[in-house]
């Protein structure tokens, strides 16, 4: 199969299925819930609507080649990062560096993607950003809980910054064989990932008995967390073509891939918790913000792309 025919056939399979689970949504809410408000079949439609703008959204970026991927990337960790920063204790004495981390770290980081500079990209944001950072807090001399503020700014960096920034990442990999076709294994992240939450949250809702993290997240039961991943490890060897990887070796980047993007999402939801919030922010009503959407993908894009860089790139 070539590029163009490979491309055609993604599209027109995630149009198919975006429509189908569309049309069930539509059917489930007239009837079974008979046109009523219903917690399950309200939220699962919020997320199929959620689908449908990630997906029209990375395909407009990927019209834009890989320039428009990096930008809707950077966008996306900006925004991110945003409603991060909006829930955490800073002060005035943070000023400087909430301005260096939005305006010259995070760009930079993009940057550095841009021009495939790994050596650098690879260690900017956990050495240098890690380290410059508290300097321009403490120059200030406000010390009121100082730890907890540079703390913060570090791990809102880490985790909006620099982890959502291997997405696009992913397009710099020389892998043998497959040249031209790294968009793919962006698509091949997104999906399985997206995938297994949202199978999680049908199979705990219907079949979920026994809590992971009842205080974290009272909807993540064992249940919902066996049937997401064998759901979504299932997708992924079905969408193997898309990759280099073979069948197998396909269900092992799944496995991995939703094994840190579930974990991923229960470490941000245990900071929401922290801060006493249900939502990170609200794009559009019902939706929450972009760092809810992305959660699970912060923490699955760093492993997926060292495995991938390891195991097959040049």
């Amino acid at each position: 199969m070539n590029h163009t025919q490979a491309i055609l056939l993604m599209v027109t399979g995630t149009l198919a299925l975006l429509v189908s689970v569309s049309l069930l949504g539509v059917w489930l809410k007239l009837k079974v819930a008979d046109g009523h408000p219903h917690s399950l079949i309200d939220n699962l439609n919020i997320r199929i609507q959620a689908w449908w703008v990630m997906a029209i959204t990375i395909g407009l970026a990927l019209l834009g080649g890989r320039i428009g991927v990096i930008v809707l990337f950077a966008f996306v960790s900006f925004t991110a990062l945003r409603e991060f920063l909006t829930l955490a204790p800073t002060r005035r004495g943070d000023h400087q560096a909430l301005v260096m981390a939005f305006f010259i770290v995070l760009p930079f980081q993009y940057f550095l993607i841009g021009v495939e500079w790994y050596g650098m990209y690879s260690v900017f944001i956990p050495a240098y950003a890690f380290l410059f950072l508290p300097i321009l807090s403490a120059v200030k001399s406000d010390t009121h809980k100082f730890m907890e503020r540079t703390g913060t700014i570090q791990w809102a960096l880490m985790v909006t910054v620099y982890c959502i920034s291997h997405v696009p990442a992913l397009l710099n990999l020389r892998i043998p064989g497959y040249g031209g076709r790294n968009v793919f294994l962006i698509v091949f992240l997104v999906v399985i990932v997206q995938s297994s939450d949202i199978l999680h949250h049908v199979c705990s809702r219907y079949w979920g008995k026994r809590q992971i993290a009842p205080q974290v997240s009272p909807n993540k039961t064992v249940e919902g967390f066996v049937g997401g991943i064998t759901a979504a490890v299932a997708l992924g060897m079905l969408l193997s073509w898309l990759t280099p990887f073979s069948v197998i070796q396909a269900a092992m980047v799944s496995l991995a891939v939703t094994l840190m993007g579930f974990f991923g999402g229960l470490v941000l939801s245990a900071m929401k918790r922290d801060r006493g919030v249900k939502d990170w922010g609200m794009m559009v009503e019902g939706y929450g913000g972009m760092l809810d959407r992305v959660a699970s993908v912060c923490f699955a894009a760093p492993v997926y792309f060292h495995i991938v860089r390891h195991w097959w790139a040049v």
